[in-house]
C-alpha cells in the first residue's frame, strides 16, 4: 500500500458534477469511456445503469493494487490499469456520472468481509475493511447507492450474488452468499464526499493496518480466488468462511 503525496480537504457542497483531483471526469480517456456506454441512453437513470455495469465488470476487483495517492486513485489511472480496489472503482464511476452530467458522489462505510481469501485474511490480520467506497448517484431528486467494486465473474467464483442496480433502489453487499452464509456486514457508514477524504483514510489505515507497511505485498487475488475455489470443490468439508 503506497501512501502519502498529500492529501484532498473536502470541498464545499454542490460540487457533485465537475472534477476534482481524484475524479477527473474531464480527462479525454474518462469522457470516451462514459460516452461509449451510455450511447443510446434515454434518460439519466439509463445512462447511470449502463455505467454502473460497464466498471463493475470491465474493471477487475484487485486489492492489491492499493494506493493511497491522488495519482494513484484517479478514475483515468484505473481505466488505464484495468484493475482496482473498491475505492478506485467508485471513483471512476462518479467521475463517468459527472462526465455525463450525472451528479455523482463518494460514500464510505466500514464493513467486515466474510468472503476475502485466506493470504488477504493473513496480510490484513483482520477481516474489517475500513472506508470501502461505493458511488452515490443523484438520480430522480434523490442519492441512490451503488457499489461497483465486485466484478460479476469474481462473484461467480465466489458464489456472491453480483449486484445488480436499476438506477432507482440502493445497490450494496448482499448480507448472505449464494449458500446462505454470511457475506458483507455494514459497521460504520462515514458519509457522502465531493472526493476522496485521503487524509481520513490514511489515518484510518494507519491506525487499524498498522502492520502493512508502505506498501501492499505483490498478490494475484483472482488466482487465490480460483485456488479456494478448487479446494472448496475438492474438500468441501476443509473450507471454512471467516
Amino acid at each position: 500500500m503506497a501512501i502519502g503525496l498529500g492529501y484532498i480537504k473536502m470541498p464545499h457542497m454542490h460540487q457533485a458534477t465537475t472534477p476534482t483531483p481524484t475524479i477527473d471526469s474531464d480527462h479525454p480517456a474518462v469522457i470516451a469511456f462514459a460516452a461509449e456506454h451510455a450511447e443510446g441512453s434515454q434518460s439519466a437513470v439509463e445512462r447511470a445503469v449502463r455505467l454502473y455495469y460497464a466498471v463493475r465488470d470491465g474493471i477487475r476487483y484487485d486489492p492489491y493494487s492499493l494506493v493511497l495517492t491522488v495519482p494513484g486513485l484517479r478514475a483515468s489511472t484505473t481505466l488505464e490499469n484495468g484493475r482496482a480496489w473498491c475505492v478506485p472503482k467508485a471513483v471512476l464511476l462518479a467521475a463517468c456520472c459527472r462526465a455525463q452530467g450525472i451528479p455523482a458522489r463518494l460514500g464510505f462505510a466500514d464493513v467486515r468481509n466474510h468472503l476475502s481469501t485466506e493470504r488477504l485474511r493473513q496480510f490484513m490480520k483482520t477481516d474489517v475493511f475500513y472506508w470501502h467506497g461505493y458511488t452515490a448517484i443523484e438520480l430522480g431528486g434523490r442519492w441512490i447507492k451503488a457499489t461497483p467494486a465486485f466484478n460479476v465473474e469474481l462473484c461467480n467464483k465466489l458464489r456472491i450474488k453480483p449486484l445488480e442496480f436499476d438506477g432507482t433502489e440502493d445497490s450494496i453487499y448482499h448480507p448472505f452468499d449464494l449458500d446462505g452464509r454470511q457475506h458483507m456486514e455494514y459497521l460504520r457508514f462515514h458519509g457522502e464526499y465531493d472526493d476522496v477524504p485521503i487524509d481520513e483514510i490514511m489515518t484510518a489505515f494507519t491506525t487499524h493496518y498498522a502492520t502493512m507497511g508502505d506498501e501492499a505485498p505483490a498478490g494475484d487475488f483472482e488466482r487465490e480466488v480460483d485456488d479456494e475455489a478448487e479446494m472448496a470443490l475438492r474438500h468441501p468439508e476443509a473450507v471454512v468462511r471467516r
